[in-house]
């Protein structure tokens, strides 16, 4: 059978309270107490700034990385952006170029095409040559008769101030007929009398229309096919 004596055990305790007791109450015992305390909290104040530190560390690191790669992007944008726009400009000095190519075109398309128009649509009704210098123009040819000859000088001189001032000249010529314009076979008859021609020349004052109604669109009609010119 096991006994226990209760009476000793809180006898034992008591003085062991007591000891603490005590050892607290000696000035040293506080003292060094009081050093472990101190040095705990300064070794978790430590630890914590530690932690921290390294933590906002990171943090800055992270967030400089990442404005570095936005600095990255920046740059690359920028870079296209700068190449877009000497793109554009080479686009716009090209057309700038083409407009002014079309310009120093016109002129010349719009006198053949105004002087096509007015073509009697007659047989062997041909242009020589066309001579512009500024805004006179000179149109030589040949017309098998004057009539033929009057009626285009008419119909240029009714053009609504497109041509002006306009003279004629003309004078009869024989035609010299080559054997190879003859059909095989056959050879020129040197006795039989040879074709006239009525051969004019056609001065007048040439302005050009403006952009809002060009020559080539004039009552909405599209401009007449190239008249044959033969260049003397």
């Amino acid at each position: 059978m096991i006994k226990i004596n209760l009476l000793d055990s809180v006898t034992d305790r008591t003085r062991s309270v007591a000891a603490v007791e005590v050892q607290v109450a000696n000035p040293r015992t506080r003292t060094w107490l009081l050093v472990f305390v101190v040095a705990g909290l300064l070794a978790g104040g430590m630890g914590f700034d530690w932690y921290s530190a390294r933590t906002a560390v990171a943090a800055a690191k992270e967030d400089l990385k990442r404005e570095e790669e936005i600095t990255a992007r920046m740059e690359a944008v920028n870079k296209e952006q700068a190449q877009l726009e000497k793109k554009v400009k080479a686009i716009e000095t090209r057309i700038e170029v083409i407009k002014k190519l079309r310009a120093s075109q016109r002129g010349p398309v719009s006198v053949l095409s105004a002087i096509n128009e007015r073509i009697p649509s007659i047989p062997d009704f041909r242009l020589e040559n066309i001579e512009q210098k500024g805004g006179d123009l000179v149109i030589e040819g040949h017309s098998p008769n004057e009539a033929a000859v009057t009626q285009f000088a008419r119909s240029l001189e009714f053009s609504s101030g497109l041509f002006s001032n306009v003279s004629i000249e003309t004078t009869r010529e024989s035609l010299q007929i080559r054997e190879a314009d003859l059909p095989a076979g056959e050879q020129i008859d040197k006795d039989a009398p040879k074709p006239q021609t009525v051969k004019f020349k056609v001065t007048c004052k040439y302005a050009p229309p403006t952009a809002e109604q060009p020559a080539e669109k004039k009552n909405g009609q599209q401009p007449a096919p190239p008249a044959q010119v033969a260049k003397a």
